[in-house]
């Protein structure tokens, strides 16, 4: 969906299933044009497409691009952004740390990057940017080491001079926005500028470095390290940082209570990774990588009823809040008021709840459809508050 100061809206589509080209088709053919329907039935239609490795290489072929690119003016769809982050399969089975593998450190996620934002060429409308969002470089439980890193930091430099060949042949516009998430090898601002002056450092004085590569700021992410959306989007702008799109979402904050821990084993799904970050009264911040650690710790009695706990679960961006049973949609406020304050921060914003299959019962009260469009309604009036309206 366009919007004013030059921005698009869109969903992920990660919510659907995509493991292949015919699947992910499939998927936008009877949910997306449902939720089009719903929500922008006679005005062109963005859509957040998320292919997996085997979908872009079947969709790279010349022929299946042409019969896309004929759908999606068929359709009053267009495509502007792409989620790069799972590799593989992701829904229906085992999911978490395999989400970041291959990591930068492979040969494989370069070329399925470059993949991507090959398509996306093709894709994109005139005069519109793309972006793609890809994976914290690694995740730190996989320990690369310094060479690994270094192996790391030359691939995603590989990858801007990519990008930047395809502007000098065709004036296309595009960047890739890394995006942090608890336990990532980049997981918080200062990590992340930490990365982005050593890349800079390597090659001082090469501005094709913030022209191609920034972050994708996601709100559950870093509503789940208690930082200021204000405060850190103001540093990474200082930094020189483009917001290559913001990722709107939302997370658990909860007490950890008796009830509330007994409710929250509804939320131990087994696919994705749903990391804990903890708050005790004195202000440390105690992180656990998955639910049930924390649950565990939690009954172990080392855990303080008094804490809070901000748990790595996409859940709706309208659910509603309570006193010890609520969301991060102060996060969410805030970072879309900063948008409000500075409207040229970022023209590319994705909605992002991907867990609509493993909502525990009460939590999925609508189709998929109708909840996507209860999202789309959320985030245009909160939207129009800060100044942007449908264009």
């Amino acid at each position: 969906m366009k919007l004013t100061h030059g921005a698009h809206l869109a969903y992920c589509t990660n919510v659907h299933r995509g493991r292949d080209w015919q699947e992910t088709l499939q998927s936008l053919s009877t949910h997306v044009l449902e939720v089009r329907r719903r929500v922008c039935p006679n005005r062109p239609f963005a859509i957040g497409l998320r292919l997996s490795d085997t979908a872009s290489r079947e969709l790279a072929v010349p022929e299946t691009l042409r019969r896309f690119q004929t759908w999606l003016s068929e359709n009053q769809c267009y495509v502007f952004t792409i989620n790069g982050f799972p590799f593989g399969n992701f829904h229906g089975s085992r999911v978490k740390e395999q989400v970041a593998q291959p990591d930068w450190s492979h040969s494989e996620r370069l070329a399925y990057t470059v993949r991507l934002f090959d398509i996306l060429a093709e894709l994109l409308p005139e005069g519109v940017e793309g972006s793609v969002s890809t994976v914290p470089v690694s995740f730190k439980q996989f320990n690369l080491d310094p060479a690994r890193m270094q192996l790391a930091r030359q691939r995603l430099w590989t990858c801007v001079e990519h990008l930047d060949d395809i502007r000098n042949r065709t004036g296309i516009e595009l960047h890739l926005g890394l995006e942090p998430e608890p336990f990532g090898t980049v997981e918080n601002t200062d990590e992340f500028l930490e990365l982005f002056h050593q890349l800079r450092n390597e090659r001082g004085g090469d501005e094709r470095l913030q022209r191609h590569l920034g972050i994708n700021y996601d709100t559950c992410h870093f509503a789940l390290q208690y930082e200021a959306p204000d405060s850190s989007l103001a540093r990474l702008v200082e930094n020189g940082v483009r917001v290559s799109k913001l990722h709107l979402s939302n997370a658990l904050r909860v007490r950890p209570t008796e009830a509330v821990r007994k409710a929250l084993v509804a939320f131990e799904d087994g696919v994705y990774f749903h990391q804990v970050i903890e708050r005790r009264s004195d202000g440390t911040l105690v992180r656990y990588p998955d639910l049930d650690q924390a649950l565990l710790a939690a009954s172990a009695g080392s855990v303080s009823e008094s804490a809070e706990w901000r748990v790595h679960f996409h859940i709706p961006l309208h659910a509603p809040e309570g006193t010890d049973w609520g969301t991060t949609a102060e996060q969410l406020r805030g970072t879309l008021a900063f948008l409000g304050d500075h409207p040229q921060l970022c023209r590319h914003l994705e909605m992002e709840t991907y867990t609509w299959e493993v909502l525990p019962d009460g939590w999925r009260d609508h189709s998929v459809e109708e909840m996507l469009a209860k999202e789309y309604r959320w985030t245009l009036e909160r939207l129009s508050s800060v100044g942007f309206q449908p264009a």
